[in-house]
């Protein structure tokens, strides 16, 4: 055996570090170089925390150089209760700052884009809404209504400012009332949630965004922790109220990391950008579909299956799924989570894509791959939340000019005992009942299993389209032989007798096209049906776009009407 050779311990001969070059992490408490913190955006590069940024250090980040302009820095102080040193309490925080009050608003540019931005700082009594803070930010999003400009606002706040008491509620009221003229206008409205955002600003402008971004970690809550605590007399487990516990429960859309979040909320506003109609495809990108070579041998060598082989061929896991499509066919896809009421449900994916430049909401069920990958996403059993987070997206579809395309590929919706005591027959019912009368053209695709009421809550479209080997039922075939027949051994036959497939369903008018597979849905074929389906879309979208809204909700009425 080789000798073990101690190492020799390392000397630093270079000069210390000098206090100003250096700062400590609040989280790990080890000793970082600031010029490294800085490059890093002010994130531990030992521990990866997240410092507590500056206002001016925020604006930086986010905003174009020099084209931040500020609104409103003068600002009347009022000291409503008459509190006690209040003024001082005010002058000492301006002194210890260089703010005049807790948050910053103005006109700036994110990659050439215009925005009205708004800053919490915490540094100031905690980044508290008193009346200043809530007049800056209602005067910010009234001229940004008048102005027809989105507003982004990076909330940090302990909450309410108590030396103004009931003053400082009101400001809840009256920010989130300017809001709703801003969005009634049609703008987009992106709160970031940043450590700590609690108290009245959680319970008014933080969660009001058209889109709700995060930095990890952060404390998001209307109560904080401690009084929690203090409340019910138990300690609180680990990550509760954090931004990924807020991600799960479906109160915010996505966790964004410092380092990409101003291409994110330049992403987000392109995507958002005021467009006639709906196929405003880029320049040079109408690209007629050809299958290749071998996707026109695999069709020619294809056999017919029947009905129970095509039942088979769905359920297998090996079948392209949705969230495949979705990656080929689309551009800057940016995921949205959560239903905004109590979870998010990992088996509907959905978000805003673009389709060669044209802004899209896409919307799909995901089974899933492997046994961990269908447990995550229950396998593709929408809950009640699933469909409200569905809903969602399209109603912020509706308010922003976009098409709608789903893809359907589900069982069913699930049935368990929690789905009943949210409400999934409500939350089924309200979908059929919202998708009726949205005034954007909807696009439905039966790319797999289309399970009874669980797959029509998302196939409510001017056209559905369907795979060709896919199936649309009422239930399964085991099902449908179980209740008819007392057997659910008879299930094959069911399957013949059920016109469950897209050939039936073509002929009974059910469905507008049919998509080829060229001999399967498999990671051979992927790409050529995505193509097929996207140069489709685009002819689907072209062919809707002279359409007024309310046109295209009756022609989705009538389509209906005729069964």
């Amino acid at each position: 055996m080789a000798p073990i050779l101690k190492r020799k311990k390392f000397i630093n001969m270079q000069k210390p570090q000098a206090a100003a070059d250096v700062i400590v992490c609040p989280v790990c408490k080890k000793e970082l170089i600031k010029t490294e913190v800085i490059i890093n955006k002010y994130v531990c590069y030992e521990c990866g925390s997240y410092f507590r940024v500056r206002t001016s250090n925020r604006i930086k980040m986010v905003a174009d150089k020099e084209s931040f302009t500020p609104w409103f820095d003068v600002t009347e102080f009022k000291n409503p209760l008459d509190f006690p040193e209040y003024d001082k309490k005010i002058a000492a925080a301006q002194e210890k700052t260089g703010l005049k009050e807790g948050v910053s608003v103005g006109e700036a540019k994110i990659y050439g884009e215009s925005v009205v931005l708004g800053v919490c700082d915490a540094r100031f009594l905690m980044g508290s809404m008193g009346h200043v803070v809530g007049e800056k930010i209602a005067a910010a999003v009234e001229r940004a209504t008048q102005k027809h400009l989105p507003v982004i606002l990076f909330c940090c706040s302990g909450g309410a400012r108590m030396q103004e008491g009931i003053i400082s509620l009101m400001q809840m009221a009256k920010t989130s009332a300017a809001l709703k003229k801003h969005s009634d206008a049609g703008l987009l409205y992106i709160p970031v949630l940043t450590d700590p955002t609690t108290g009245g600003v959680t319970a008014s402008f933080a969660m009001l965004g058209d889109v709700i971004l995060a930095e990890p970690k952060a404390l998001i809550g209307f109560a904080g922790p401690r009084v929690i605590e203090q409340t019910i007399g138990q300690k609180l487990p680990e990550g509760f109220q954090r931004s990924e516990f807020q991600l799960e429960h479906g109160f915010v859309d996505a966790i964004v990391e410092r380092r990409n979040l101003k291409k994110t909320l330049y992403q987000l506003l392109k995507l958002h950008k005021v467009r006639k109609g709906f196929a405003n495809f880029d320049t040079g990108s109408d690209r007629k579909f050809i299958p290749s070579e071998l996707m026109k041998e695999r069709s020619a060598k294809s056999r017919a299956f029947s009905a129970w082989e095509k039942v088979k061929s769905v359920r297998n896991t090996k079948r392209t799924a949705s969230v495949d499509y979705m990656e080929e066919i689309f551009d800057e896809f940016i995921e949205l989570h959560g239903d905004r009421y109590y979870r998010d449900d990992p088996a509907i994916v959905a978000g805003i894509a673009a389709l060669d430049g044209q802004p899209v909401t896409v919307i799909g069920i995901h089974k899933g791959r492997d046994l961990k990958d269908c447990m995550k996403h229950n396998y593709g059993m929408p809950s009640p939340e699933g469909y409200r987070k569905a809903l969602r997206l399209m109603k912020q579809a509706e308010k922003f000019n976009r098409p709608i395309i789903t893809f359907v590929n589900t069982s069913g919706a699930f049935c368990g005992m929690e789905a009943e005591e949210g409400g999934q027959g409500e939350a089924i019912a309200r979908n059929l009942y919202e998708m009726s009368g949205i005034k954007v053209p909807i696009l439905c695709l039966m790319i797999g299993e289309g399970g009874s009421g669980g797959a029509l809550a998302l196939a409510v479209g001017n056209e559905v389209w369907m795979m060709e080997h896919a199936i649309y039922s009422i239930l399964s075939p085991e099902g449908f032989a179980s209740i008819l027949w007392k057997d659910g051994k008879r299930a094959k036959e069911a399957a013949e007798v059920m016109k469950i497939t897209a050939q039936d369903l073509y002929r009974l008018n059910v469905v507008e096209k049919i998509i080829p597979e060229f001999g399967g849905a498999d990671e051979a074929s992927k790409h050529d049906i995505s193509m097929f389906m996207k140069c489709h879309m685009r002819e689907f979208l072209e062919k809707y776009s002279g359409l007024s809204g309310d046109e295209l909700a009756e022609d989705r009425y009538q389509r209906f009407r005729r069964f």
